[in-house]
């Protein structure tokens, strides 16, 4: 398969089912802070607690089932099953509607994304021709991303019609997401080596680190330091009602990111394979740091705008970005290990970031996590321009 189509069927395909499941999430996702803490009245150190524990949850699992993917030799039916669980955890609160069962639903959603993702990203590395791996994944990342777009647009259509049904938007998620059932079952494996090894244990993911790239421990120490700052962007969301917008127009603001993030994330895939993915991702932190920089200051409606577009090139420029780069920097038969741990720490510091920010913002001041964030930012992006870009992996030959 030639570099200059790397998108292949099977690429495609894992696309469609995340568009699918993001739509579904994402139909929600901006939706939950606002039922619980209008409604049901939840407070905003809960909204921070549920965000940093479900992401903390999902972390752990990523790092555990990635490790695991590699062990025994086979990717799918994580991704398979993983699919499956999201996809039921949706309906949940439209079915008993209290605070409860969104933070089931929300838990069970993570639990459903931690075994499937890092072995996914590992399937999506094996499927990606060399030289490709940034294309590869900013496909992935702008499909699922587009859910991201439709899901919020679908939402805002709703409550416009239905303000404050909350409980059957809940119902309606259910949809997108049994299609993403249906179509993740026609996913292949694509054979590779069980990792070599002692006998596999639950902590088996952190022995990785021992034996990992020096680039690849450097580049994870970085965005670890950043996810330390990165809070849920559900903070985002609320500062924009703390400004002016509306309900919808909060969402409106979300779906703008979620657009231009769709947008440019296969031209930043395609600028990291050419430029290189160090450059990209600085560059993408260096974004960040301004736009959070910017809702600290904010004061008028088209700044919130304004802010939300750049955010979108922030997460083009990165999520996709460093995925890829891990991919390029160790051999097959790891990459669920190295993959998921990666995504196992930096959900890890959401737990920190999120449950923090909610502390900040109510004890401090609402503008304090962002400053926060947008240094935590900039120290990081100074970090990774130390590392080095390393180079393309082989298999180990190890069974």
């Amino acid at each position: 398969m030639s570099s200059r189509t790397p998108i292949s069927r099977p690429i495609m395909l894992l696309g469609l089912v995340s568009l699918l499941t993001d739509m579904a999430s994402e139909l929600l996702y901006p939706v939950a802070p606002l039922y619980l803490t209008g409604p049901l009245g939840a407070s905003l150190v809960l909204v921070g607690l549920l965000e940093g524990i479900a992401e903390g949850m999902a972390g752990f699992l990523k790092g555990y089932f990635g490790a695991l993917s590699d062990r025994l030799g086979t990717r799918a039916p994580f991704v398979q099953a993983g699919y499956t669980l999201s996809a039921f955890s949706k309906p949940l609160p439209g079915l008993w509607p209290a605070a409860g069962a969104v933070v089931v639903g929300r838990l069970a959603d993570r639990l459903g994304k931690g075994l499937r993702s890092a072995p996914r990203d590992a399937l999506l590395a094996g499927y990606a021709p060399a030289g490709a791996q940034g294309r590869v994944f900013g496909f992935h990342r702008a499909m699922d991303t587009a859910g991201a777009v439709l899901g919020p647009l679908l939402a805002i259509a709703f409550l416009t019609w239905r303000p404050g049904d909350y409980t059957t938007l809940f119902l309606l998620a259910f949809l997108p997401g049994i299609l993403a059932v249906l179509c993740v079952w026609w996913v292949k494996d694509v054979p590779f080596q069980p990792a070599s090894g002692r006998r596999f244990a639950p902590f088996a993911v952190f022995a990785y680190w021992r034996s990992a790239p020096a680039a690849y421990r450097q580049l994870v120490a970085a965005l670890t330091l950043f996810g330390l700052v990165n809070s849920s962007d559900v903070f985002l969301i609320l500062k924009a009602k703390q400004v002016g917008f509306s309900d919808t127009a909060a969402i409106g603001g979300y779906v703008l990111y979620n657009g231009v993030y769709a947008l440019a994330a296969y031209p930043a895939g395609d600028l990291a394979d050419r430029l290189g993915k160090r450059q990209v991702i600085v560059l993408g932190l260096g974004l960040y740091a301004v736009v959070y920089a910017g809702f600290a200051l904010l004061t008028q409606i088209w700044q919130v705008w304004l802010c939300f577009a750049l955010y979108g090139l922030y997460a083009a420029a990165t999520e996709g970005v460093s995925k890829a780069w891990i991919a390029d920097l160790v051999p097959p038969e790891q990459r669920g290990s190295a993959i998921g741990l990666q995504t196992m720490l930096a959900s890890f510091s959401i737990l920190v970031a999120s449950s923090l920010a909610g502390l900040l913002w109510e004890q401090v001041a609402p503008v304090a996590p962002f400053w926060l964030a947008a240094s935590g930012a900039g120290l990081a992006a100074l970090w990774l321009g130390t590392v080095s870009p390393g180079t393309q992996a082989e298999p180990s030959g190890r069974g």
